[in-house]
């Protein structure tokens, strides 16, 4: 009998813990403390995007756009760059349980892996 009485709390957990897999969808603005070129920037970001699989594309200067597939997955960014500055924005996606500025938890993956690479890569680099 007390076996019975548990199967609805568990069930509620097991409800409950499957919301989980949703977060607050994560645009990332840094602020460089060293200035660099536009054309470091850019190299440092299309870098850092093709080692993690992302499909990078220029758009114009200052503005890279960006696409990953994962399984049956994807998601798309917007890259904008100055000097002293970088910002990664959500734009859309397929299959990641995305509404009302909720997103499934690796995208924000995603785009922190992708944002640290390009903060190690522009570590390695000369400042202008």
């Amino acid at each position: 009998m007390k076996k019975l009485r548990l199967l609805p709390v568990l069930l509620c957990a097991l409800a409950l813990a499957g919301c989980a897999r949703t977060e607050p969808v994560k645009n990332i603005n840094q602020t460089l403390s060293i200035s660099y070129s536009d054309s470091q920037l850019k190299s440092a970001i299309l870098d850092a995007g093709r080692a993690r699989q992302w499909i990078m594309q220029p758009q114009q200067p200052g503005v890279i756009n960006g696409h990953i597939i994962q399984r049956d997955h994807s998601a798309d960014i917007r890259i904008t760059y100055g000097a002293n500055h970088y910002s990664i924005n959500y734009i859309g996606s397929n299959n990641l349980m995305a509404r009302k500025g909720e997103i499934h938890r690796n995208y924000n993956r995603w785009v922190n892996n992708l944002d640290k690479d390009i903060q190690l890569r522009l570590a390695s680099l000369p400042a202008q």
